[in-house]
């Protein structure tokens, strides 16, 4: 008898301990369709590439053996693409491949409005397929534009100056050029892109004459437009001049 008022008293206590226990606050449940705030984009890490007194047009080849540079190239360069490459198993190679192919030669890193980069190179073993990678530095979500030129096969060669180049530019923002209200091609850009369009090809002094060129929205939607609207001057013609007709002497 006496154990069982113990086990009763001991169990009067328990539930009394309960009752008056406060209730825990609940957790507020995550209100629907709000997204947590990604973290800020640092490549920062680029600019120590850019032209020096002991480098004038910057350290190319430093940059691309940087560990963090391909990690940067599958970032930003993801659209699917297509002109460059011989596919694997039925698969073109990535962007971010491709645009490593089209530096791996290096050339410049050059640095506009204490901004801008643009970094160009081309191809080993063939430079008329050249590269211009394009960074604005500023902003949450950086503009990254790789850029390159493709020679038309069934043309003229390399080296003849009449030779056709399509130049293929893939932002991984939209540009308005092709899909709409979204921001225009930047000034600084097209002017990047006037700038190299225009370098002669190294040994050679030839300016491709690139007569097309593609834009590719980031989910891979190509649009042909006119070489122009992406900043492209076309090279001054490398036909000899007419002789100017003899004046009769007085």
């Amino acid at each position: 008898m006496k154990r069982l008022l113990q086990l009763a008293a001991v169990l009067l206590l328990t539930s009394t301990l309960a009752y008056a226990q406060p209730p825990q606050p609940q957790q507020p449940e995550p209100k629907p369709g709000k997204k947590q705030k990604p973290a800020p984009e640092n490549i920062e890490w680029l600019w120590q590439y850019t032209p020096t007194a002991d480098a004038r047009d910057g350290r190319e080849n430093d940059l691309v053996q940087d560990l963090h540079f391909r990690p940067f190239l599958d970032q930003y360069l993801t659209a699917p693409q297509t002109f460059w490459g011989t596919p694997i198993d039925g698969r073109p190679r990535t962007l971010a491949t491709t645009a490593l192919d089209h530096l791996s030669v290096p050339d410049k890193v050059l640095a506009d409005e204490n901004r801008y980069l643009s970094i160009s190179g081309c191809v080993v073993h063939f430079c008329p397929a050249r590269g211009l990678l394009w960074v604005d530095l500023n902003g949450a979500h950086h503009l990254v534009v790789f850029a390159a030129t493709d020679w038309i096969k069934e043309g003229k060669p390399t080296g003849d100056p009449g030779a056709e180049y399509t130049l293929w530019v893939f932002p991984n923002q939209p540009l308005s050029i092709a899909s709409g209200p979204t921001p225009h091609p930047p000034p600084a850009l097209l002017h990047a892109i006037a700038r190299w369009s225009a370098q002669p090809l190294a040994g050679s002094g030839i300016v491709e004459n690139i007569t097309h060129a593609i834009l590719v929205d980031p989910d891979g939607t190509p649009h042909e437009v006119l070489p122009s609207a992406l900043g492209v001057v076309p090279p001054k013609s490398t036909e000899p001049e007419a002789a100017a007709p003899l004046k009769p002497r007085n």
